[in-house]
């Protein structure tokens, strides 16, 4: 497993590198629980991985109940920043800061590609 955290941390390293819209990531558990992060060290992963986790959770009952089919991201714009959680396969959550003006597309392309890697190595 620790094999699976350096590379899981490397691919967060390069997430950041190729899109300099991108502040930070965090993978966390479905669960809640802190996996690896690239994060200011003035942010906690356990409250990252726990909020990511609950409103991942409520979202999903969201989408259903309003018959939405099924959610493929979740994004929260702040002042800021904005904050983009996406499923990276059926046990992890990609969470990724990105600056106020970001290029969307573009950064929604490169979380869908770290996530499909997640995914492949968790699942």
């Amino acid at each position: 497993m620790s094999e699976n955290i350096s590379e899981l941390t490397d691919l967060l390293r390069k997430l950041s590198a190729v899109n300099s819209d991108i502040e930070g990531s965090a993978i966390v558990s479905v669960q809640g629980l802190p996996i690896c992060s690239v994060l200011s060290r003035n942010v906690n992963d356990g409250i990252v991985s726990a909020m990511s986790a609950a409103i991942q959770s409520v979202s999903e009952r969201a989408v259903e109940e309003l018959d939405r089919g099924e959610l493929k991201r979740i994004l929260i714009e702040g002042l800021n920043g904005i904050i983009i959680l996406s499923k990276a396969g059926e046990n992890a959550i990609l969470c990724t800061l990105c600056s106020p003006n970001s290029s969307l597309g573009m950064v929604f392309l490169n979380i869908q590609s770290v996530s499909n890697r997640i995914a492949s190595l968790l699942d």
